[in-house]
């Protein structure tokens, strides 16, 4: 399923998306299948930058963005790839996070050779049966300190209303 074309940064006019940190690229799936689990420890390990985020889609943040976006996050079709505050979906979105982390993530390239029809065929196949391929797995079970660190988290109560990541600040 692809998306609307949208400005990008269009979710920061929207009144029921918390403020998050989106200075760098943030991905947003299912924090309950171990496929997305697996990919969401890949980003961490593969991503020697820092710069990515990852929110679950069953969190606050998660919910409201992909409803500004038109998705579900309860369909098993829904995860975003936000970068530079644009929107992608679909396989072109897994295609466009192995692109940005580079090394092993360029293998992701050669499903560009399929047409858009195509790939969100297959990423919806595969969606819709995540679960009875790959299991449940909770995205915090086992905590990965790699993976803590990007994910975006609500603030404590009373608190910034700025929602923040577990990491700590990097240095220029």
């Amino acid at each position: 399923m692809r998306l609307f074309n949208r400005e990008a940064y269009s979710y920061r006019a929207e009144s029921t998306v918390p403020p998050f940190d989106d200075k760098g690229p943030v991905v947003f799936m299912d924090g309950e299948c171990a496929l997305c689990s697996g990919a969401a420890r890949a980003i961490a390990k593969l991503d020697r930058a820092g710069e990515f985020r990852i929110c679950p889609i069953q969190s606050e943040l998660g919910r409201a963005v992909l409803e500004h976006y038109g998705l579900d996050s309860k369909n098993p079709d829904s995860g975003l790839y936000l970068a530079d505050g644009k929107a992608y979906s679909s396989l072109d979105a897994v295609i466009r996070v192995g692109i940005r982390l580079g090394g092993m993530g360029q293998l992701l390239r050669a499903f560009m050779i399929l047409p858009p029809s195509v790939q969100d065929w297959l990423y919806c196949r595969i969606a819709r049966n995540r679960y009875s391929m790959f299991g449940r797995r909770e995205m915090r079970a086992n905590p990965d300190p790699a993976l803590m660190q990007r994910l975006l988290t609500a603030p404590a109560l009373g608190s910034s209303t700025r929602l923040k990541t577990n990491a700590q600040p990097r240095g220029n």
